[in-house]
């Protein structure tokens, strides 16, 4: 039985994810890219996130703290645009995490994507 995918899309990761975090294809709405920008915070591809990251608002240090959370579950609450003819789009998401051994957590965004040349880059968000 293949493993499922983190982003909880309810698909296996070979079919789901896999292919945009090793660079076979690109995500094709926002809530894709934000699915697999999940997939690859519980994976720890710093530079899967730094490939899908807008250069304007990227850090430098991609892997600093990766390894500090362990991702727990992805809600995707909201989406607007962000579709495959669009350029922008928002996705407003829960993610369920844990800090130690029993702090476990939530974190509320809307984030914010753009699409230049074809691709789809995370910008920024809003924690709630």
């Amino acid at each position: 039985m293949a493993a499922a995918c983190p982003c909880g899309s309810g698909a296996s990761f070979a079919d789901c994810c896999r292919p945009y975090l090793r660079g076979q294809a690109e995500a094709p709405t926002a809530e894709a890219l934000m699915r697999s920008r999940y997939t690859a915070f519980v994976r720890r591809d710093a530079g899967y996130l730094a490939r899908t990251w807008h250069p304007s608002t990227r850090p430098l240090d991609l892997g600093a703290g990766l390894d500090d959370v362990e991702w727990r579950g992805l809600e995707v609450l909201a989406t607007e645009g962000g579709r495959e003819g669009d350029d922008a789009g928002t996705v407003t998401f829960v993610a369920h995490h844990a800090t130690g051994v029993l702090a476990m957590d939530a974190l509320r965004e809307t984030s914010r994507f753009v699409r230049e040349d074809g691709r789809w880059l995370y910008v920024d968000g809003d924690v709630a």
